[in-house]
């Protein structure tokens, strides 16, 4: 016997930055939220934030049709995120995993899903400019990264068919308080010897994860099942004044040096080189997927989600920063 349907959000990657947002903004619209913990500590983490736990993770389809039995939606945000690691990994994780969500979310007969996707879909080499949702994957992504969630993607836009309405959203640069990943790396990094590679006056488009999160319940409610939106702050920004920005928020100074692009290309090149020959753990300074993504323009369009979603950024890159400046007591 079906269970009863509820206005039930379920959430994967509730512990992660975005996914704890997403979970306390649907709390806070009175939404009764289930999240997937595959450890204590994110379950801790789901818990405190007023969400129903699902121990288990993206393995366990069964586990997942499970806790999805009664939702009226999933919410998919897990993947792997870094840029660099085994192909192996990020085959299971992003590909399969995703694959996975959209086989317990039409076994448990769940009629809406929302995939969180990223705009490194689009990575090839070179820079993104002015791109839009008509914009084709390309044929070679710069890395297992874009690879790994443009494959994910295709497949959750390929699933909407037979009583269930797949939804891709694609957030800019995720940023905002709450960042435990990137924004400390890039104070890290800037602690050791910043370099603007190219000088860095070339612009970018972001998405704030209030933004982001605000852009994924819209699509929750008025999607259009098999369409991809993007989503950003707005205008673009110059990624040298915002980067920097970003980084004083934290207390640290990156300074004023430049150095050419063709430099980071050929550190990101014997990088990559260095850690496959010998194996190494981590990842490189410096990657062609961020090389890409950072140093090259990366500007996308979001018209399709403020036309059909009614989408408009409810956090201003000012405020956002100003909230971070406040975090970290700067």
């Amino acid at each position: 016997m079906p269970a009863t349907r509820t206005d039930c959000i379920f959430v994967t990657g509730g512990s992660g930055f975005l996914g704890r947002r997403l979970i306390a903004d649907l709390v806070g619209d009175g939404r009764p939220v289930k999240a997937l913990a595959r450890s204590e500590r994110a379950a801790q983490t789901v818990r405190a934030l007023g969400a129903e736990v699902v121990r288990g993770d993206l393995e366990d389809v069964e586990a997942m049709t499970a806790g999805l039995r009664g939702c009226s939606a999933v919410i998919h945000s897990a993947a792997k995120v870094e840029q660099w690691g085994r192909w192996e990994d990020f085959l299971r994780d992003t590909v399969q995993g995703s694959k996975n969500v959209v086989a317990a979310a039409r076994a448990a007969g769940v009629p809406r899903l929302v995939h969180v996707s990223t705009e490194a879909v689009l990575a090839d080499g070179a820079p993104i400019v002015d791109a839009d949702e008509l914009r084709p994957l390309p044929a070679r992504p710069n890395g297992f990264y874009p690879r790994s969630k443009g494959m994910a993607e295709r497949h959750v836009l390929a699933a909407n068919a037979d009583g269930l309405e797949t939804i891709v959203v694609r957030p800019r640069f995720i940023w905002g308080k709450g960042d435990s990943t990137l924004l400390p790396r890039l104070a890290a990094s800037a602690r050791k010897g910043w370099l603007w590679f190219g000088g860095g006056r070339h612009q970018m488009s972001t998405c704030h994860v209030g933004n982001v999160s605000h852009g994924i319940r819209l699509a929750l409610r008025q999607g259009r099942g098999g369409e991809v939106y993007f989503l950003t702050d707005g205008e673009p920004v110059e990624f040298r004044q915002f980067i920097g920005a970003l980084i004083r928020t934290q207390g640290v100074d990156p300074g004023e040096r430049d150095a050419p692009l063709w430099m980071a290309a050929a550190l990101a090149a014997a990088g990559e080189s260095i850690w496959r020959l010998f194996a190494l753990k981590g990842e490189p300074p410096l990657t062609r997927t961020a090389l890409n993504l950072f140093f090259l323009e990366v500007t996308v369009n979001d018209a399709k989600a403020r036309r059909e979603l009614d989408y408009r950024p409810v956090i201003t890159v000012e405020v956002g920063l100003r909230e971070l400046r406040e975090e970290g007591g700067t």
